[in-house]
């Protein structure tokens, strides 16, 4: 695999003739080795402000300054950021050259179609293929097509294991090919774990040793919007869509606006009981309300300090659940530690305090010293043990206030949330056809799942001692309740078992079903057909509760209308529980040994308990003995995997890999079409926080739903659909599942008589308002030469950084997506595939201006683009009136423009690789 070691040398860190020659500087490890480095603090003698600047900042500047080539990065770009002021107009723009790329499977092999289409493309005009070569090191880690169909026995690893390997063998034989194909690019095979978990422990080496033996730090962006957990190791990295990926690995820097900088001070420390979990739903609900998307994050103050690694990772992790593109962690002495307990090399760690402490970069700061935009503040004593949902993330729930917020929501129905029985039937009792008993509130899945939490081993720690003091106490799980654990790393099984903990967990169905993502992605697996048909017969409310990042809406089960995220020992208390009604702070959890009542607090941990067995979960040999298996055993399953080689791929017939049509008539020279649209029919109004789970749904595909109908016409047989994720190789199913969300809502279409509102992929094709499928009504339009456009609200593509939410826009012929706000990522994805997103100014919404879905659109932007700048909509009505209204373009950085103008970001790398 392509490993970032201290040997790795990225082509972008060569220094000849560099313009900065005098801040090259050496710095000496603790054992007298040295190195070279650009130096932040003899830049600072020429421009004092470089000492006063946000960590992360200081981070990203030294990129900057050892990147400028007088080309792409100049002298201009160093300056301007040696210079940052925290409240200014954010107008420049930053190019950021990183030191390598993560991927994982489902967003990781469109990402390789790309670059084996770019190949293509080579090769047919006669270019030597390997031109196209990522220019750092890819890794992809395997860790998003595992699903739990098994679950509660011993058995559940090797069987799904054995059906994903079954399910995949096409997407894996692929990735195999490019293992061959492409010099810089590694693969960790199915079973190692999650990829932010796997990059804490393994991928990230902390700095590296580039040409001329100058040294820099770790840097990365990822094809996974959860890649800021490497934040908490004091790693600048975020998430972006394959397509911006693919651009910064073919040595296109990663640009984006100049930041605003939010400073976190942490103070004090946690209480007992309190968890990570609990900590960082309450980081996530008030930085929500601080509206810091597009912003850094960055934690400081005494209280930062006390925080456990593990614990910061936690935090960083959630960065896209709060909006902000870091939530980033300084290096200190538990940085340090964390290094030595996951087995890094003596060489390595010397190598990475002394550069960060001649950098002037070591070190949590304290209030004053350093200078952000604004400053938030939280007494870690305030946070208490909480809950979020039931569908998003920032909606935090204190424990003790689950059963009102639950109850709530059917004394006061709201259709439009699917909520809609009569307060009466919160108690009555559904019997399916064989013979359980299922209420509103039920538990139906408990997951100890995702990235968030599985990398903790205080948690999981904790929720091990749990489940042992439940069975000691004669606790028990129902049988209907689909409970699973699914590691982010082999690790956290070794010290489970060390600490005598797995056994317990067992006992109560949290066998080890995976290592994966599993159930927090959507691949949960089905629940019984009875409970399915009860589900739906009844219009129940039930719910999953899970340790994830994510509960968005049909995200985790199409019929759980109830997801609720939570640490991984109250995922066990719930489960035991059976109901989120259950009010676990003043009755019960269950009934114990004898029919006694057995309460929560008489089986929750105590952080002395937890203390004692953490000495199992930081073994050095143990991660070293573990990754050494990467290379050398990566498991029979894969080993069979047999891939095509050769430099082009040779495009066999397939349901998961196609060749993408991206490229279609590409000519050297961009066909520059005319900005705006003329024409245009709206193919769905929007509410707020539509998420790219709603754009491109990642979960199980429908039979009788455009996809669906595809694949039975290609010879596939429903039980071989998988999901929408593992096909994410092949853009026939992905633009038929654009829109397809279960749960999303058109408010095109009226509303029924009780208010409800229809959900799934439909619209009303114009004129006449023929109700159909999104897909097909897309196919007409597109026929007829009709451009569309998609009208929403605030928060328009939150969520996951999946590139075919943008792909399957543009495949769909859309042209532009009008909205209140867009989230970071997806936003920067629209304009990477040539789609315009505009924002409504003011307090301008589609509702406030009236628009209905039947009207025609124009769109004037203008023949000369520049960023942010104004553009006209034009609404031409039904009846033969007009009006016109003032858009802001979210075309943020030149660069963008440029992108556009090319018909988006893979035209434009690829005209220039061939060109160079």
């Amino acid at each position: 695999m392509a490993k970032a070691t201290l040997e790795k040398t990225p082509k972008a860190a060569k220094t000849s003739a560099h313009a900065f020659a005098k801040t090259l500087k050496t710095f000496s490890t603790a054992s007298a080795k040295e190195g070279k480095f650009f130096s932040l603090p003899e830049l600072a003698k020429q421009y004092p402000n470089v000492a006063r600047l946000p960590v992360s900042l200081r981070i990203v500047l030294e990129s900057v300054l050892r990147n400028c080539d007088g080309k792409k990065v100049t002298p201009e770009h160093v300056e301007q950021l040696a210079n940052w002021q925290p409240v200014s107009e954010r107008v420049d723009e930053i190019p950021f050259v990183v030191a390598r790329v993560v991927l994982q499977d489902f967003t990781g092999v469109p990402l390789l179609a790309d670059l084996a289409a770019m190949r293509s493309v080579a090769s047919e005009m006669g270019k030597n293929p390997k031109t196209i070569e990522p220019l750092v090191p890819v890794d992809l880690v395997v860790d998003h097509s595992v699903m739990i169909d098994h679950y509660g026995n011993k058995k559940a690893l090797d069987l799904n294991m054995k059906l994903e390997f079954q399910r995949n063998q096409e997407r894996y034989e692929f990735m195999k090919w490019g293992m061959q194909a492409f010099d810089t690019f590694g693969v960790v095979p199915p079973g190692f774990g999650i990829v932010h978990q796997v990059n804490l422990e393994y991928l990230a080496r902390g700095v590296h040793k580039g040409a001329g033996g100058v040294f820099y730090p770790d840097t990365l962006v990822g094809t996974d919007s959860h890649t800021t957990m490497i934040n908490g190791i004091g790693v600048v990295g975020w998430g972006v869509g394959g397509i911006e990926a693919e651009a910064g690995m073919l040595g296109q820097p990663v640009y984006f606006l100049t930041p605003d900088v939010v400073g976190f001070e942490l103070s004090g420390q946690l209480r007992e009981g309190v968890t990570a979990t609990d900590l960082v739903l309450t980081v996530t609900e008030i930085l929500r309300k601080e509206k810091v998307v597009g912003k850094f994050v960055e934690f400081f103050g005494e209280g930062t300090e006390t925080l456990a690694l593990p614990d910061r990772a936690t935090i960083a992790n959630m960065a896209p659940e709060y909006g902000a593109t870091m939530g980033f962690f300084p290096v200190d002495e538990k940085t340090i530690d964390y290094f030595k307990g996951t087995g890094r090399s003596k060489q390595e760690i010397e190598a990475f305090e002394a550069y960060f402490r001649a950098q002037g970069l070591f070190g949590v700061p304290k209030a004053g010293d350093v200078e952000y935009t604004k400053v938030v503040k939280l007494d870690l004593g305030a946070v208490a043990p909480s809950l979020a949902g039931p569908k998003r993330p920032q909606d935090r729930i204190e424990i003790g206030n689950m059963k009102t917020t639950f109850t709530q929501l059917f004394s006061k129905p709201v259709p439009e949330n699917g909520f809609n029985q009569p307060p009466e039937k919160l108690e009555q009792v559904f019997t399916t056809s064989n013979g359980l008993e299922i209420r509103n509130g039920d538990v139906l899945i408990a997951a100890i799942t995702s990235c968030t939490n599985t990398s903790n081993p205080g948690v999981l720690l904790a929720a091990g001692l749990l489940a042992k003091k439940a069975v000691e106490a004669g606790l028990k799980v129902k049988p209907h309740i689909k409970t699973s654990l699914a590691p982010g790393s082999r690790i956290v099984t070794e010290y489970l078992e060390k600490a005598g903990l797995l056994p317990y967990l067992e006992k109560l169905g949290f066998s080890v079903a995976a290592y994966g993502c599993t159930t927090c992605i959507g691949n949960a697996g089905d629940l019984t057909p009875e409970i399915n048909e009860v589900i739906w017969r009844n219009d129940l409310v039930c719910a999953a509760v899970l340790s994830g990042n994510r509960n968005f809406e049909a995200r985790i089960h199409p019929n759980l209308k109830a997801n609720f995220l939570a640490s991984p020992p109250l995922v066990v208390a719930y489960a035991i529980a059976g109901n989120v009604t259950r009010d676990l702070m003043t009755e019960p959890v269950g009934k114990g040994k004898g029919g006694r009542d057995v309460y929560l607090g008489d089986i929750w941990p105590t952080s002395a308990e937890i203390y004692q067995l953490m000495k199992y979960a930081m073994d050095a040999k143990a991660y070293k003995a573990n990754y050494g298996r990467v290379t050398s055993e990566p498991g029979k399953l894969w080993q069979r995997i047999s891939g095509v080689s050769g430099q082009v791929y040779n495009w066999p017939k397939s349901t998961y890999i196609a060749e993408p049509p991206f490229f279609e008539g590409f000519e050297m020279q961009p066909q520059v079409a005319e900005v705006g649209v003329q024409g245009a029919r709206a193919m769905a109004l929007f509410g707020d926080s539509i998420t790219t789970d709603h754009i491109s749904p990642a979960g199980s595909i429908k039979e009788e739903s455009p996809a669906g109908r595809w694949l039975k016409e290609n010879g596939v047989l429903k039980a071989d659909f998988n999901s929408y994720g593992s096909r994410r190789g092949n853009h026939e199913v992905m633009m038929r599942g654009t829109f397809a969300n279960v749960r999303i809502k058109n408010l095109m279409i009226p509303p029924r008589e009780d208010g409800s509102r229809e959900e799934g992929g439909v619209t009303l094709f114009q004129p006449g308002s023929e109700k159909m499928f999104i897909y097909d009504a897309a196919m007409k339009y597109i026929e007829q030469g009709t451009p569309t456009v998609i009208f929403a609200g605030e928060e328009y593509g939150t969520g996951s950084s999946r590139d075919w939410a943008a792909k399957g826009t543009q495949l769909l012929g859309i042209k532009a997506v009008v909205a209140r706000s867009f989230e970071r990522i997806h936003r920067s994805n629209l304009v990477g595939m040539g789609v315009l997103p505009l924002q409504f100014k003011g307090d301008d919404t589609w509702e406030s201006l009236g628009i209905r879905g039947d009207e025609e659109f124009d769109i004037a932007v203008g023949s000369d683009i520049k960023p942010q700048q104004d553009a006209t909509l034009t609404i031409r009505r039904s009846d033969g009136s007009q009006q016109q209204v003032t858009l802001t373009l979210r075309i943020d950085t030149p660069i963008e423009v440029d992108y556009y103008k090319h018909g988006g970001i893979l035209p434009f790398v690829l005209r220039q690789l061939l060109a160079a």
